[in-house]
């Protein structure tokens, strides 16, 4: 127990002692002895103090003498690695002096400087630069010194000038000395300090800990996610092998012989994505029950999991916080309310999470104050405008969703004005491009967006696709379609015929394959116009066309005959055939509910440490009760499938098609 006194005393007089509470220390000491309790007689802070400074001094001498191998010695020896690693002023500091270093021949040689030596401390700098002082090349201050080791003479080059004059040395040396003052009287911090810190360095890491475990759990649910999606492409792709055999089976009836390469055709494309191309290829399947037998084998019971529903949230704290928390708050609330959409499992959780926003009015949609929701998409903070735009873009890909945006009929407009307002490699215009897009599934929808000349912006922008990135292209040409599918899109291109039928020929070629049914759709719809049939054989459409023939697939080669017969039609056009602008039993066939991978590419925002993200956030911050309002989603009709060969004639979106119509 003695032992143990003695050893506390010790620790607290060590501490005082550093923070000079003189009076205090002589205090204790006196009461220790009036009390007899026994104190360990301590050298105080002097021996401390002059090895801090005697470090200080050998420091500085190195650095004035130019003595680098020195220099560095001591301050790796003495300023700990991990406070030189992370602290950003002794970075700075340390890439001032690895400079001073590097051209102290030039500044302090009489006639001209030791080539050798010279050379030596070139190459240091340049190892330096290449390594630690990586870090700091993104930093505007330091940008110009990288050139510094291939600059001949730097002594008259203007971006060094300044280097070379004294006061920059002398400057130099006052930071270091005050540096080194305080870093080395608290690299000799009492014990007491140490043990503090120790103890907050381990809670430190526990929070380390659980954040990696938290940023692991949320990257295998994206991987989840796309494995998700992958099977749904192996689902549709099966569907439609499964149509094409049916109609086999009627051909068959007709008495038409299946001919052996069909067979094999099919099960090469039944196999594909299961096997590499070149295996599904050298399998002759042409063999009785070999194609049958690597189905069964393919098949495992699987065992259905039940999948909990998400906990409720308080929605009225949220849209609150929505409104009036600060911009960091703003962003990781969407952040989180997006990720609860996205990553949910399709079907009951999924749906009941949508409806939960649906019930409580998450985004505003019927609150027409001025502070709402939505005008955050107007928010100064770019961050805050992508993550606003990222959630609408994630209700725009559920039919409920869109459903339940098309209500405000302010939102299409202040969309609009966004796609046009922001910067052309933006995330947020991607993200307002892809919600507008899944919105023309919509005839209400389509309507307006034609009449607000939404179509000659998106030729526009499709002049020049070397700048656009593959989602922007992809989906402005697909909304591109789905707007001229209508006839009052028609006669809107009709208005800039040469201009359009331009960018659609250019866009035949593109090497982004995943457009063309996009293309061809929309050429083929607008050919239906007699005057942008006259424009397109004025400027020779036709042979246009042919080339493509020649190195085409199968299926575009199908659908490019489709438009040359378009195009040498003299059919007038008929208004009736879409019921055009009759809004009757509107989107019955509506049934795209398609989740793309990229609404969470590229995130902007990562947690600090410490910081709550996620459904971590909104379970620990916004638990609401019993706020799920479970509904049973209404029975949406099959879509009104076409024949593959055909150019597209109903609206989609990318992600739909791509899972629909496998290419």
């Amino acid at each position: 127990m003695l032992h143990h006194v003695i050893d506390i005393s010790f620790l607290l007089t060590l501490y005082l002692d550093f923070t000079e509470f003189e009076d205090t220390v002589k205090t204790f000491t006196k009461e220790c002895k009036i009390k007899g309790k026994p104190l360990p007689k301590t050298a105080g802070g002097s021996l401390k103090d002059s090895k801090a400074l005697i470090i200080q001094k050998d420091l500085l001498t190195a650095f004035e003498d130019g003595d680098q191998k020195v220099f560095f010695e001591l301050w790796e020896q003495h300023i700990s690695s991990s406070f030189r690693d992370n602290d950003p002023l002794a970075q700075k500091l340390e890439f001032y002096v690895h400079i001073h270093f590097a051209i102290y021949l030039l500044k302090h040689s009489v006639g001209k400087p030791d080539k050798a030596d010279f050379d030596e401390r070139i190459s240091h700098f340049k190892t330096y630069l290449e390594t630690k002082g990586a870090a700091l090349s993104q930093t505007t201050e330091f940008l110009p010194f990288y050139a510094l080791p291939f600059v001949p003479n730097p002594m008259v080059h203007p971006s060094f000038k300044e280097l070379f004059q004294d006061s920059w040395m002398l400057e130099l040396k006052a930071r270091l000395e005050k540096f080194l003052s305080l870093t080395l009287k608290a690299s000799h911090a009492p014990r007491l300090l140490t043990l503090y810190k120790e103890n907050g360095q381990c809670s430190k890491e526990m929070l380390q800990q659980l954040h990696q475990q938290l940023v692991e759990a949320e990257h295998r649910s994206m991987t989840y996610l796309k494995r998700f999606n992958k099977i749904q492409v192996d689902y549709h792709n099966l569907i439609g092998v499964t149509a094409e055999l049916v109609d086999s089976l009627e051909a068959t009836v007709n008495g038409k012989m299946i001919t052996p390469e069909y067979l094999q055709s099919v099960c090469v494309r039944l196999f594909s994505n299961q096997m590499r191309q070149s295996i599904a290829h050298s399998i002759d399947f042409t063999r009785p029950g070999t194609a049958s037998t690597m189905l069964r084998a393919s098949l495992a019971p699987v065992k259905i999991q039940e999948v909990p529903l998400l906990p409720s949230l308080d929605y009225e704290k949220l849209k609150k916080d929505l409104v009036s928390g600060s911009d960091r708050l703003k962003a990781f609330l969407l952040q989180a309310l997006r990720w609860r959409l996205t990553t949910s499992h399709p079907g009951e959780q999924r749906d009941t999470v949508l409806q939960g926003y649906i019930s409580n009015d998450l985004l505003d949609i019927h609150n027409s104050s001025q502070r709402n929701v939505l005008k955050l998409l107007h928010s100064k903070s770019e961050v805050v405008r992508q993550y606003v735009a990222r959630l609408v873009n994630a209700f725009a890909s559920l039919a409920e969703g869109r459903l339940y945006l098309s209500q405000n009929p302010k939102l299409l407009r202040v969309l609009e004005e966004r796609l046009k307002a922001e910067d052309k490699d933006s995330l947020t215009r991607e993200n307002v491009l892809g919600a507008l897009q899944k919105f023309s599934l919509r005839r209400a929808l389509q309507t307006a967006m034609i009449n607000d000349g939404l179509i000659f912006w998106l030729v526009d922008v499709l002049k020049d696709t070397d700048c656009l990135s593959d989602y922007t292209l992809e989906y402005s040409v697909a909304l591109l379609m789905n707007l001229c599918l209508r006839s009052s899109g028609k006669k809107m291109c009709a208005k800039v015929a040469n201009h359009v039928l331009k960018v659609l020929s250019d866009l035949l070629g593109h090497e982004n394959h995943e457009i063309q049914p996009y293309v061809n759709g929309a050429l083929y719809s607008i050919l239906a116009v007699p005057s942008i049939r006259e424009e397109a054989r004025a400027m020779g459409m036709e042979e246009i066309l042919r080339c493509f023939i020649k190195e085409g697939n199968a299926e575009m080669i199908r659908q490019i005959e489709f438009i040359i017969r378009q195009l040498n039609s003299e059919e007038p056009l008929d208004d009736s055939v879409e019921s055009d602008d009759e809004e009757e039993d509107e989107d019955d066939e509506e049934d795209h509910d398609t989740m793309e991978a990229d609404l969470d590419k590229d995130e902007a925002l990562q947690p600090q440490l410490g910081e709550l993200s996620g459904e971590k956030l909104l379970t620990t911050e916004y638990l609401g009760i019993m706020t799920h309002t479970p509904k049973v989603k209404k029975k949406l009709f099959p879509g009104v499938h076409q024949s593959i060969d055909e150019p597209l004639q109903r609206p989609v979106t990318p992600g739909y098609h791509r899972t629909a119509y496998p290419t």
